[in-house]
């Protein structure tokens, strides 16, 4: 079944929050980064706008502006929340450091519903999605792909020309590259990627012109 991507970019991060959804009206909400109440009035408008009705609620990882709309989402619309468990650490974390980026009222994310391991394939009504484990930019970062639709939720592992962080506690170079060489990399080349941050990509592109391959 086609898959629609809306992304809403919300945060002082700039952080790409997206609503996979369907003709159906089924949607999924992922990453949501929606810090205040006119950002989250904005993710309500576009749910209301296309009728749609949120499944699941799915992080790729739980870096602050992934998670900072998590406990809103979750209040609103009564669904699950999942998560790698590797990622259950940074999730809790958030609460201390978020007044270091100037978020104040923060409101801590509720713990997963359940955890997403490797290779699982995840439904919700008719969206489906293949989990890929990550791991680089964060201890459990995951990415989600839709084979039929040849497209990647791919958080912060590859961006247009560019890749993740590594400098953040659970973050290592090496493993990111093995990430994006091996799992990545090797998706078919017309698969669109949908960053966390900054536009949209597809994998033939980047492993021609990224700059994961000088470093």
């Amino acid at each position: 079944m086609k898959l629609y991507v809306q992304p809403l970019v919300f945060n002082p991060f700039q952080e790409n929050t997206y609503v996979v959804y369907n003709e159906l009206r089924e949607a999924v909400i992922i990453d949501p980064g929606c810090s205040t109440r006119h950002e989250q009035q904005v993710l309500i408008d576009f749910l209301n706008s296309k009728d749609l009705t949120p499944l699941a609620l799915l992080n790729t990882h739980a870096h602050i502006d992934h998670v900072l709309g998590n406990a809103f989402v979750l209040r609103t619309f009564s669904i699950d929340l999942l998560l790698h468990e590797l990622d259950l650490p940074t999730l809790r974390a958030v609460s201390n450091y978020a007044h270091l980026y100037g978020i104040d009222g923060y409101e801590p994310s509720p713990d997963p519903d359940r955890f997403i391991t490797d290779g699982e394939k995840l439904v919700f009504g008719s969206i489906e999605f293949d989990v890929i484990f990550g791991p680089g930019h964060a201890p459990g970062h995951v990415a989600f792909y839709n084979a039929e639709n040849s497209l990647l939720m791919g958080g912060d592992i590859l961006f247009q020309g560019s890749y993740g962080r590594v400098d953040l506690p659970g973050g290592s170079m090496e493993v990111l590259k093995r990430t994006i060489f091996e799992k990545i990399f090797t998706l078919p080349e017309d698969t669109v990627v949908y960053p966390g941050h900054g536009p949209a990509t597809q994998i033939g592109v980047e492993k021609v012109h990224n700059y994961i391959l000088q470093s």
